[in-house]
């Protein structure tokens, strides 16, 4: 039943929901691009280490050369300086970020040990517990987009941000059919102010990781009131993982010390500047990153009975970090981040490709999701994508097996669409254990 009042009609984008067998995506994929290589992985942190000690080189340098300016012009050149050192050292910190999430999926070589090892110093290097950030990734790659299985990024329904029931004579459950009286008490109920709008874009980039780490925000909502990654009985662990949690914990403290440490050796000031703000930045990229990845307007979620494996693989997006400023920016987001965020659909599909074979990769699989109708490349990803989102997706509809997020108004962009139904193929992973 559609809405009765006067109503807005909205053109839709419809969305093909796909009924792609994990044989049908793997196939398109050259076997080679599962291939990896010890000596290749390393030399990504190696060059990564290079551009920050380098950039940290450059800025210390030219920083000595505003000692003969006067003193207020001297402290905004020193502070322009080590501003623009912070921006571009996170950037290609995240590179580090990006090697340690690959050998946590066992991407950096073949030995576990060595994965674990490498995975453990970087991540703890960057603040993250490694094991527990591993765990709970793997949870988010075998039900990506299930609403109440996923991990991160789940959206929330119209009842958790407060709005009454769904009333089908002046609403529509696909959000493309409802009337203007329903549209202005949604707005009074949620609003949608570009202050606010600007604020949560703030709050969700610079504190997001930490906030989702110590207290599951934007976390899995299912969970219980003080679940989080560094108690070993948290709900997303098993009983056996419990060692593994300590460790990664005892990453984290050593991390802690090592950073007290600094701070007493040479000052805080110095360790603000070279270590802490591009730590800042490195939270940043990856909330942003993540979060453009799986949040849009034109991303389905689902519920258990329209799940599969490749259905939630492919509720994802392939964006150009930085694109939106250019094609150098572009480019140089991309080479900084290992492509993290251009390549993510394929992570999904298959999480057994390293960065380096993913660009072929992604190419070989875009062609087949193409034959099939299905286009997963998004906005370029940066700071007005986020404000955007973030306007656009607000809550997901209580009922229905495929939602597609509402805006402020209770407006969806996309409608489903489904094709010639094939054989529904299952991943084998129990989502539901």
């Amino acid at each position: 039943m559609v809405a009765t009042e006067n109503t807005a009609r909205v053109e839709q984008v419809p969305v093909t929901i796909p009924n792609l067998s994990m044989k049908d995506l793997l196939s398109a994929i050259p076997p080679h691009c599962f291939e990896r290589s010890t000596l290749r992985s390393a030399m990504y942190p190696i060059w990564d280490l290079v551009v920050i000690g380098s950039l940290w080189k450059l800025t210390s340098i030219a920083d000595s050369f505003t000692a003969p300016l006067p003193p207020t012009a001297r402290a905004l050149a020193s502070f322009s300086l080590w501003s623009l050192y912070g921006f571009f050292a996170g950037l290609f910190a995240m590179g580090l970020w990006i090697v340690a999430h690959e050998a946590g999926e066992f991407l950096f070589c073949t030995s576990k040990t060595i994965n674990n090892c490498v995975g453990w110093v970087l991540h703890s290097g960057l603040g993250v517990p490694y094991h527990s950030w591993r765990i709970s990734h793997a949870k988010h790659h075998a039900a990506t987009g299930h609403m109440t299985q996923d991990q991160v990024f789940v959206p929330w329904t119209r009842s958790q941000v407060g709005l009454p029931p769904l009333d089908p004579a002046r609403d529509d459950v696909l959000g493309g059919n409802v009337s203007e009286a329903m549209q202005n008490e949604i707005w009074e109920a949620i609003g949608d102010t570009p202050f606010a709008a600007f604020i949560r874009c703030m709050f969700y980039l610079f504190a997001g990781l930490p906030m989702y780490l110590m207290f599951n925000i934007g976390g899995q909502v299912r969970y219980p009131k003080g679940t989080n990654h560094f108690s070993p009985s948290a709900v997303m662990f098993a009983k056996h993982h419990y060692s593994q949690i300590v460790i990664s914990d005892l990453g984290i403290f050593i991390w802690l010390g090592l950073i007290v440490f600094s701070c007493y050796h040479w000052s805080f000031a110095t360790v603000f500047r070279v270590y802490l703000v591009p730590y800042i930045w490195v939270n940043h990229w990856l909330v942003l990153i993540t979060f453009l990845q799986h949040s849009d307007p034109l991303v389905p979620h689902y519920r258990s009975e329209s799940f599969n494996f490749q259905r939630g693989a492919l509720c994802t997006m392939d964006r150009s970090l930085l694109g939106d400023l250019g094609p150098i920016m572009g480019w140089l987001g991309a080479h900084a981040t290992h492509g993290i965020s251009e390549t993510h659909v394929l992570h999904h599909v298959t999480s057994k490709i390293p960065h380096y074979h993913a660009w072929e990769a992604t190419y070989a699989l875009r062609k087949r999701l193409a034959a099939a109708g299905i286009n997963l490349v998004g906005r370029p990803g940066g700071w007005r994508e986020v404000y955007r989102v973030i306007r656009a997706c607000r809550f997901v509809e209580d009922e229905g097996s495929v939602v597609f997020y509402k805006n402020a108004r209770g407006i969806a962009a996309a409608r489903p669409v489904f094709g010639p139904s094939n054989d529904f193929e299952d991943s084998g992973v129990e989502i539901d254990k």
